[in-house]
């Protein structure tokens, strides 16, 4: 069997999108997201918060960047990728983030179905590399008849 480098979260934006374009002018926009889970300690439990960088490119990243502000609840699907670089002390950093092969809103009270969930996913293109809008409800997985991996 081969590997997987698969990542489906759900969680809230920290705070609004930011855009900015490459040399050759495709958009790239970048937030993170916090996901939470209660702990239990004891008798007692307590809230854990993990934040996710996330990063889209093209169509899919302007499109994020007009609809999606602090405090907005998203289901983003992507795959896990380091990045080094150095601080501005001239040291070593490794990131990891998330980058988006599709996103949507989850709950969205002005867009929700009679299921609760949006109507509108965008999806990377792979032949083209624009995000599609795509109607339904969200999440959508490739092959959904397929046995997961684990």
């Amino acid at each position: 069997m081969g590997s997987l480098n698969k990542v489906l979260l759900i969680g809230r934006l920290g705070r609004d999108p930011e855009i900015r374009y490459s040399s050759n002018n495709t958009p790239i926009c970048n937030f993170s997201i916090a996901t939470s889970e209660r702990v239990r300690k004891g008798d007692t439990s307590e809230e854990k918060t993990e934040w996710h960088r996330i990063v889209l490119f093209g169509n899919q990243a302007e499109n994020a960047s007009k609809f999606l502000k602090k405090g907005s609840l998203v289901f983003v699907d992507g795959k896990i990728q380091s990045r080094s670089y150095q601080d501005k002390e001239g040291n070593e950093r490794t990131v990891f983030e998330i980058i988006a092969n599709s996103w949507s809103f989850v709950g969205d009270p002005n867009k929700e179905n009679s299921s609760g969930q949006s109507e509108r996913t965008y999806q990377q293109n792979p032949k083209e590399g624009e995000a599609q809008p795509q109607t339904g409800n969200a999440p959508k997985f490739d092959n959904e008849d397929d046995e997961l991996p684990f």
